[in-house]
């Protein structure tokens, strides 16, 4: 098998199994006896991700962290994780659903945009901070992405139906989390420039957009820190923030701003 053109049959076979799982679990509501299968193919779909990309990286003779498709490799695996272990705590099949919903999108959007799997790096990637710097953002963008969801399942309950406290609560786990990943990116990315080009931080379009996206979730934490009983408005915000978050990682290659960057290598 060459593991550089077989990225469909890995693909199809986690959503595959993803999709057996889930209807397991919704099947398991009325028999807990299936719930068991349920739980082994929900986790057989995440290691045949996991599988694939270790294969990948010995490959390609390089982490896959180059482009965006070899990101959003690590962004299906991270996602998935993130809406299985979080159901396990919160047992919303909901929540469930969403991540690996949404983790199998990503799978198709590379199956529709094929890589090339070039084995070189630019001298700028071959940095040990190359490796931790994108792991954690993509980590933090997995988790982030999770509580837009529940942000958004927030404000429906908020407006249409009765608000539940655990779902701010959950919010807030998963935005903590996220955030601290955001910073040690943050933080990485920093020794990664002055590495490779000299300083810590340029203002590049690339930095101004993650230190902007770092800073609206500050303000959603701070918000839930100072008023505390307040729902909506830190429920938009964190909103807001995905989209921001979005523009940062997938959609800043294509403002005006991007000819300008440093970060073209990822696009």
């Amino acid at each position: 098998m060459n593991i550089w053109t077989d990225f469909h049959v890995f693909a199809f076979i986690a959503m595959a199994l993803w999709a057996i799982g889930l209807i397991l679990f919704y099947a398991g509501k009325k028999n807990r006896s299936i719930l068991l299968p349920a739980h082994l193919f929900s986790i057989s779909g995440i290691i045949i991700i996991l599988i694939y990309i270790f294969l990948l990286w010995i490959n390609l003779e390089r982490p896959p962290l180059k482009t965006i498709g070899e990101t959003r490799l690590w962004y299906v695996l991270f996602l998935s994780v993130t809406g299985y272990l979080f159901f396990l705590r919160w047992k919303y099949l909901w929540f469930l659903t969403y991540c690996l919903t949404m983790a199998s999108l990503f799978l198709v959007i590379n199956y529709l945009n094929p890589e090339t799997y070039d084995k070189t790096l630019m001298p700028a990637l071959q940095s040990p901070w190359f490796i931790p710097h994108v792991i954690v953002y993509i980590l933090a963008y997995a988790l982030l992405a999770a509580s837009c969801l529940v942000a958004l399942k927030g404000l429906y309950l908020e407006y249409f139906r009765k608000f539940r406290q655990e779902i701010i609560n959950m919010a807030d786990n998963l935005v903590y989390l996220g955030f601290g990943f955001l910073t040690f990116g943050l933080l990485f990315g920093a020794l990664w420039a002055k590495e490779a080009w000299g300083h810590y931080w340029t203002w590049d379009p690339k930095e101004t957009w993650a230190l902007l996206t770092w800073l609206v979730y500050l303000v959603y934490i701070h918000s839930r820190h100072f008023n505390p009983v307040k729902i909506k408005s830190p429920l938009w915000t964190l909103s807001l923030a995905y989209v921001i978050l979005l523009i940062c990682w997938l959609g800043m290659k294509y403002l005006p701003v991007a000819l300008n960057s440093v970060h073209v290598y990822n696009n």
